[in-house]
């Protein structure tokens, strides 16, 4: 049953209208044309209509001042303000296979890949399958992989301990606090016979001396995705529900917005409460403030995963997962 007309294209619920409601009697004839009252000249025959103007084009997207290539699924990359230097994971395959292929790659600012595999799976007695978000704490790499957070030594890449997260099915992000807390977050998600498909295992949970404890939890999250720590507490932005979001240490949920698309994957902090997001959907780089608005910086970015920044240059780090290539872009 048909319960509204007003959300069709006109022609449509037009033609719908008079198949509905039978023949149509003869429409009236028209009035007889008003005499003429003025002798007004007929307009010019030379005179053409005038063209509307043609709408702008958006303007192309900057160029990037590098480019990395021959990565394998670049999911997140993440600046090693210490040690100058960019880290990547690298999923090389299905980001829900168990399969001990992942690794992790060091990348010069200068635009040259310093050590493809510097974290190789298989190798060294390491274990990583679908290696995701990155952080740094105390000399530590924690690299977030389905179900468990993998620890490595950050000046050598040894492997130092795994922290299983019990309840978890896609562990997705990391970022660590001041203090040394570790949060990952949960996109609560499973691989079916037809792909990807909800767990509802939802959740960001917060590790402190190796124990994990959920901070929060609940398919009311919408699938929680990127993590940053900022000046206004622990902020999250969602793939599913396309929320930017606080949690406070009693895990409670806060200064909730929405870019203008979805589809949220990375959130870096510029300091105070500015933040960049990436979206898939908009295939681009928002920036705007925690519970206020936002609007796109870097157009044209396709599968833009988690990003990074790098503070000394002020230049945003763009993995492409889906194109396995990293661009780097000046935001001066």
């Amino acid at each position: 049953m048909i319960r509204s007309l007003r959300n069709m294209s006109l022609p449509f619920a037009l033609l719908l209208a008079a198949s509905c409601g039978g023949e149509e009697p003869p429409p009236p004839a028209p009035p007889p044309p008003p005499p003429v009252t003025s002798a007004a000249p007929p307009p010019s025959a030379s005179a053409a209509p005038v063209a509307s103007a043609a709408p702008t084009p958006p303007p192309p997207p900057p160029a990037p001042v590098a480019k990395y290539t021959g990565l394998a699924a670049p999911e997140s990359i993440l600046y090693d303000a210490d040690n100058d230097r960019y880290l990547v994971s690298n999923i090389n395959g299905k980001p829900a296979d168990k399969d001990n292929n992942g690794f992790i790659s060091v990348l010069s600012p200068d635009g040259t890949v310093a050590n493809l595999k510097w974290i190789e799976a298989g190798k060294n007695k390491v274990k990583l399958d679908a290696p995701k978000g990155l952080g740094i704490a105390k000399g530590v790499l924690y690299v977030a992989d389905i179900t468990v957070v993998r620890q490595f030594d950050l000046k050598t890449g040894a492997p130092k301990a795994d922290i299983p997260i019990a309840g978890s099915t896609f562990l997705n992000d990391i970022t660590t606090g001041p203090d040394g807390k570790v949060y990952v977050s949960d996109s609560g998600l499973k691989w079916g016979a037809n792909g990807p498909e909800p767990s509802g295992t939802d959740a960001i949970y917060a590790i402190e001396k190796g124990k994990p404890k959920a901070l929060i939890k609940g398919k009311e999250l919408g699938g929680p995705n990127g993590l940053v720590v900022t000046d206004k507490g622990l902020v999250c932005v969602t793939f599913g529900s396309g929320e930017v979001f606080t949690v406070d240490d009693k895990g409670v949920k806060g200064n909730v917005s929405k870019p203008p698309q979805g589809t949220l994957d990375g959130v870096v902090s510029l300091g105070g409460d500015t933040i960049l997001v990436s979206s898939w959907a908009a295939s681009a780089i928002y920036k705007g403030t925690v519970g206020g608005s936002f609007e796109s910086v870097l157009d044209g970015q396709k599968s833009p995963a988690d990003i990074g920044y790098d503070t000394k240059r002020s230049r945003v780090l763009v993995p492409h997962l889906t194109e396995d290539f990293v661009d780097v872009y000046d935001l001066k």
